[in-house]
């Protein structure tokens, strides 16, 4: 009998194939991205995910997910439990910290440009650079035409000649494409001109920021008119040259400080910034002060703010272009002092000051077909759209209003400036290298312009109403309440608007009101009701609006009244709390308050003294102070007194 011995029977194990690579991908910053490997062999496959780095913690899956952050390299290890091993290609996950506002909500890879080359006027003999963009997923390829020819060696995103010569110029765009699309930038000219050609560099920013006030409502002198309507069009023409606005209304001076202190942290190295008054102010010792809505009688350079310290602090921000316009009075307070130039700050460049006015001469204002204006703004709207440089712009102004015979011979504009390049309000603006400090500028501006959410509210009659906002300046809201529908047992709605605390509108007085609805009807279309929120720089708590709805029923054909309220928190500039440097120091007022001069002076507000009669006829923004009294000077040192010139009245 013969036995047979049986083999057992052998596993073929074979190697590991990875069938499907990951691949790389080009995307904004924090976009989810997820890399995939495909792998075949015997028995369970594990995964490992690397970076050019380190590990990936996790990253055990055939498919990792990551939120992307950086630009960095991927690659995955297969393994059996026989020992087998194998990597992927290495995929790249390249991140752009660069605008990526066009991208589509539902993006699916296609190569999206988010650069497009810049026209290049280029010396012959240098380095010409092309430069463009694209997110894709996978990455996207990229081609380089000159007119209309394929440059066969420039395939990146990333366009290079050493030594550019008269051959290199022409029209130039790159395809770009992946698996999905090919898409095409925008063509661009590249000029190659010999050295004597080439055109001066085109002065650029790296953000713009205006901060513009304006005092009408004064405690101790005449009221004004015109600083409503000039800061508004001011502001919206700034907007336009692509400037970040905040415009404010009847500060006191700590308010002026607390808003001049935050305009500071907007300015940087190679930010525009620019500062407009509009209102009192008179000159003294060669300083220019600027008068707080709260300034008693008579004037005392603590009581208001230093035109001069405001430039320095700009100085010491090292902007690229530093401009304050001053449209006040600008009469020397005390006749006696000798007249002096302003004192230098230092040397620094590129800094403009536009005065309405001379030296001990007075800036006026007037009303005009319904519109008070201040001369100096009137022109100076006129003209700051041009691209001129900000000196000539002004100097266009000073013609204008040499010109009109209202002023002649009491108003007269005057420049000083130390422009060493030829910058313009109208300069683009230009980020790159400065995206960190753009987006602590941008957040830091948006706590003082950000507006309430638009608000639907359904009250139990079934009468919907929506509550809007708009911001009319940086301390003023006003709020539109509109009936969107009607109950169906209601009739005769109307709707009216209160706020918790109440504020007061102190524009409300005979001739402003008219400028301010004037405003208002250029914001909503015809709303039911209106509210107007003023001075909300004091605002120390969340702002509440109360809607009341009344309404006549069907039914009972009673009146009745239904009350919703909407908590808008603190807008506008009250997120800003201004009114923390104001409160400190009325405190510390208030400690030495018998040795301060103020209590001496009477509260009642003096009558407007307006000589000229009719509506076309001009108003000075000179302060009519009362006669000079005797000043107990405190032991307290002056917050304006920054190496002052030392009183020069004469003594008998």
């Amino acid at each position: 009998m013969t036995a047979f011995r049986t083999k057992p029977c052998q596993i073929m194990i074979g190697e590991i194939l990875i069938v499907r690579h990951p691949f790389s991908v080009c995307v904004p910053v924090d976009h989810k991205v997820t890399l995939s490997v495909r792998a075949e062999g015997t028995g369970i496959l594990n995964y490992q995910w690397f970076t050019d780095e380190k590990e990936v913690s996790g990253g055990t899956e055939a498919d990792l997910t990551i939120k992307a952050k950086k630009t960095k390299l991927y690659v995955c290890r297969v393994n059996d439990h026989f020992c087998n091993c194998v990597f992927s290609d290495w995929a790249k996950v390249k991140v752009l910290d660069i605008d990526k506002s066009g991208l589509p909500v539902y993006w699916q890879g296609e190569p999206h440009i988010a650069v497009n080359p810049k026209p290049q006027t280029v010396r012959q003999g240098s380095k010409l650079t092309l430069r463009c963009a694209a997110f894709g997923i996978p990455a996207p390829n990229y081609q380089w035409y000159r007119n209309g020819q394929p440059l066969l060696d420039k395939i990146s995103d990333m366009l290079q000649i050493d030594r550019a010569t008269v051959e290199h110029g022409g029209s130039y765009l790159c395809s770009i494409s992946n698996v999905l699309e090919e898409t095409w930038t925008e063509p661009v000219n590249v000029d190659i001109v010999q050295t004597a050609q080439l055109p001066p560099a085109v002065p650029t920013a790296t953000d713009k920021v205006a901060l513009l006030i304006g005092n009408l409502n004064y405690s101790n002198h005449p009221d004004l008119m015109a600083p409503i309507m000039d800061v508004h069009e001011l502001a919206n023409l700034l907007q336009q040259l692509g400037f970040r606005v905040v415009s404010l209304l009847d500060l006191t001076r700590e308010e002026m400080l607390a808003a001049i202190d935050k305009f500071m942290q907007l300015l940087d190295r190679g930010v525009y910034g620019l500062f407009y008054y509009a209102g009192h102010g008179y000159e003294h010792a060669g300083r220019n002060y600027l008068v707080a809505v709260d300034a008693p009688q008579p004037y005392r350079p603590e009581n208001c703010v230093c035109v001069q310290r405001v430039m320095l602090s700009m100085q010491e921000r090292r902007t690229a272009l530093s401009v304050i316009l001053l449209d006040t009075c600008r009469k020397w307070y005390n006749q006696d002092c000798i007249p002096s130039g302003i004192m230098p700050l230092g040397p620094s460049g590129n800094t403009v000051y536009g005065y309405a006015t001379c030296e001990d001469a007075e800036a006026f204002e007037v009303q005009d077909g319904g519109k008070s204006t201040g001369i100096f703004t009137k022109y100076l709207n006129a003209h700051i759209l041009q691209t001129e440089k900000v000196t000539h712009v002004l100097e266009k102004v000073s013609e204008d209003l040499g010109r009109d015979p209202l002023v002649t011979g009491k108003q007269q504009v005057e420049i000083k400036h130390t422009l060493k390049e030829p910058r313009s309000l109208a300069d683009p603006v230009r980020t790159t290298g400065h995206t960190r400090e753009l987006h602590l500028r941008d957040a830091c501006w948006r706590q003082a312009n950000e507006l309430p959410r638009k608000k639907q509210l359904k009250f139990v009659c079934g009468v919907e109403v929506e509550v809007s906002f708009s911001a009319l300046f940086s301390n003023v809201l006003v709020a539109f309440a509109t009936v969107k529908t009607t109950g169906p047992r209601t009739k005769d709605c109307t709707v009216t608007l209160s706020s918790i605390p109440p504020i007061q509108d102190i524009f409300s007085g005979p001739g402003r009101s008219e400028e301010m609805d004037s405003l208002l009807f250029k914001t909503s279309d015809n709303p039911d009701c209106t509210l107007r929120l003023c001075a909300l720089q004091k605002l120390t708590e969340s702002l509440v609006i109360k809607v009341d709805l009344h309404y006549t029923h069907m039914d009972s054909k009673l009146r009745q009244t239904e009350s919703q309220q909407v908590d808008i928190g603190k807008p506008l500039v009250a997120s800003c709390k201004l009114h923390r440097r104001s409160h400190a120091t009325t405190i510390k007022k208030q400690e030495g308050a018998s040795a301060q001069s103020m209590g001496n002076i009477s509260s009642s507000k003096p009558q407007l003294h307006q000589t000229l009669a009719g509506l076309c006829r001009p108003f000075t923004r000179k302060a009519m102070c009362a006669a000079k009294v005797a000043v107990t000077r405190s032991n307290e040192p002056e917050e304006n007194d920054e190496n002052e010139l030392q009183d020069f009245t004469l003594r008998h």
